[in-house]
């Protein structure tokens, strides 16, 4: 059956791009990642397209390893702190969603809470916390820890963290503010709720000093293939970033979230699964073919062995490029996505080489590599939508703003002519241009009609 519905987009914001050349393509701001003026240039082309949002990636930490190596990839080594960055554009864009990642590892609710919600307050309706509990141990040693902690703990927590920020974002119910200058009565303190939780993690007596936001409260965005992943993202996610590899698996993951929600009382039409997929597109094969292969041979082969080692814990630089990929360095299980890391299995088992998984790595180092005409990646994003293996995408662009110019040129003019997707924003709020409903307070909700 076709859908009646629009794909929805979303650009994934490395700094330069998502690949690790991208800083050295001659388009690129080698300036860009401490210059506001670039960042937002991202945004505004992003808003011309009418995308529903821009996804900046992070973490909480500089990466550690291979120093040789990391003084070739600046992505993590500098950046901005995501809400200083989403409070500015906030103010500067109209229409844009804006979504950035907190990790519920190493803040506290009530300063996610009153963050997120002033920045959706400041949007006027666009902002979207990605939910993470973090995988790397480098982001452990700056926050009293000696490493990750383990992943049942993780999300533990997690999910108490964010049951306490959403009790927090319920703090004003719609209608407090009274602003009554007659009577000098502000808002209707019976509309003022204390949330006074006591978990396991946290102990938060609350209210939240800001009002209800514009959307109710922020989107949630999430990642995780894992078990826990998947039933924290049924019961709280509007937005899933999945990293499957192929359209039937992808398939079957979008099934599994999607059937675990209404057991949390939620709709399936308010979670959007959207893959991320690494675009590149030109005129012709051999055009788009090039753009792949030029940033690959910019790519230092020392880059691409510490990605690979901090991924799968493994040191791989005494490790010839032409020989197979030593089956004794795959860890059993793996420390961060379940997702990416079959990926890479999948890949070493076919007998490929050190060089070659670094060439793949490169190419999609997380989701979908998708390399071709603007038909053929209409095509591709048409079958995965109307097969509901998706419901959009993360464009994972190689360069920015290059790849992103690229894609609306000559992708997007094909998606729309095809119906896929809009011509206009449908609403003001990130919440209704991705079609979700409006979340309800849980204290209005269960408070008796007056008589």
């Amino acid at each position: 059956m076709a859908r009646n519905d629009k794909m929805k987009l979303g650009t994934f914001v490395y700094t330069f791009g998502f690949h690790p050349a991208s800083w050295l393509h001659p388009a690129s701001d080698v300036n860009g990642a401490n210059d506001f003026a670039h960042l937002l240039d991202v945004a505004k082309r992003s808003e011309a397209a009418k995308f529903d949002f821009m996804f900046m990636a992070d973490s909480p930490a500089a990466a550690v390893g291979d120093p040789k190596a990391l003084a070739r990839i600046p992505t993590k080594m500098n950046r901005f702190e995501p809400l200083s960055l989403l409070s500015a554009l906030a103010v500067t864009t109209k229409d844009l969603g804006l979504v950035a990642t907190v990790s519920t590892s190493y803040y506290e609710p009530y300063n996610v809470a009153r963050l997120f919600a002033s920045i959706d307050h400041l949007s006027k309706g666009r902002v979207c916390w990605n939910v993470v509990t973090s995988d790397h141990d480098e982001t452990g040693y700056n926050f009293n820890r000696e490493g990750l902690d383990p992943h049942a703990l993780r999300y533990e927590r997690g999910n108490e963290f964010v049951d306490v920020v959403f009790g927090l974002w319920d703090s004003f119910e719609e209608g407090a503010l009274l602003l009554d200058r007659e009577n000098g009565v502000y808002y209707d303190k019976d509309k003022h709720h204390t949330l006074n939780h006591k978990g396991t993690h946290f102990q938060v007596r609350g209210p939240l000093n800001i009002a209800r936001t514009p959307q109710g409260r922020p989107v949630i965005a999430q990642a995780g293939g894992s078990e826990p992943g998947m039933d924290m993202a049924a019961r709280t996610a509007e937005i899933v970033f999945s990293l499957a590899s192929n359209i039937d698996r992808n398939r079957t993951f979008y099934e599994n979230v999607k059937s675990r929600m209404p057991a949390h009382g939620r709709d399936p039409d308010d979670l959007k699964i959207m893959p991320g997929i690494v675009i590149n597109v030109g005129e012709t094969e051999a055009e788009a073919k090039a753009k792949v292969d030029y940033l690959i041979d910019k790519m230092h082969p020392d880059v691409g062995r510490l990605m690979l080692s901090e991924f799968l814990e493994a040191d791989l630089r005494d490790v010839a490029l032409d020989k197979p990929f030593p089956m004794d360095r795959l860890p059993a299980a793996p420390k961060g996505s379940r997702a990416l890391f079959d990926e890479l299995v999948d890949f070493v088992r076919s007998g490929r080489t050190v060089g070659e998984l670094i060439r793949h790595y490169a190419e999609k180092h997380t989701g979908n590599g998708m390399t071709g005409t603007p038909a053929q990646i209409a095509d591709f994003m048409e079958e995965w939508f109307e097969t509901r293996a998706a419901d959009g995408f993360i464009l994972m662009f190689p360069t920015l703003p290059s790849s992103l110019d690229d894609f609306v040129r000559l992708v997007l003019p094909e998606l729309r002519r095809r119906g896929l997707f809009r011509e206009e924003y449908e609403g003001k709020t990130l919440r209704e241009n991705l079609g979700l409903s409006m979340p309800v307070n849980r204290f209005a909700k269960t408070q008796e009609p007056a008589l």
